[in-house]
């Protein structure tokens, strides 16, 4: 069956999807906690913008994370890889990666974390990605998403 297209649907919370074996980001070694679950569906919160994705396993599809990528909410962040894990991206630059902070979304949204010690780093360009814990750094695994409205609001040039 070489050549063949197969299509395949997921239900998620957010109707169903159809998708491709091409559209899926694989995490070889799974997510922490989630070692078996190795295949998922980025899928945009909102239409025109990819700096918040749902992020669903197409093995146990009841397992979500929302994603946001970190430069937006942390302009200065920069997380540091080590060589071995530069080496399983298969990449030689940091700069060639993309990577998302997975976010705890609560009830009331003003308890809102979000996950900067352990970033998701995926290759765009082979679609692997892995969890990896940044050593040494000052970020944290539950940052307060309200500590960062002063500077997405400064940045949209509100006063609030």
């Amino acid at each position: 069956h070489i050549g063949v297209l197969v299509r395949m649907t997921i239900q998620t919370d957010y109707g169903v999807v159809e998708y491709e074996d091409s559209d899926l980001v694989i995490f070889p070694d799974g997510l922490f906690g989630f070692p078996k679950l190795t295949k998922y569906l980025l899928l945009n919160l909102n239409e025109d913008d990819d700096s918040m994705l749902l992020m669903v396993s197409v093995e146990e599809c009841r397992v979500e994370f929302v994603l946001i990528n970190p430069f937006l909410l942390c302009p200065d962040y920069s997380p540091t890889l080590a060589p071995q894990e530069l080496s399983c991206l298969g990449v030689d630059e940091e700069e060639e990666l993309s990577y998302y902070a997975i976010c705890v979304v609560k009830e009331n949204y003003l308890e809102n974390t979000v996950n900067l010690k352990c970033p998701l780093v995926i290759n765009p360009q082979t679609r692997h990605g892995i969890q990896v814990i940044l050593e040494g750094s000052l970020y944290d695994y539950r940052h307060e998403m309200r500590s960062f409205s002063a500077v997405v609001d400064s940045e949209n040039g509100s006063d609030e």
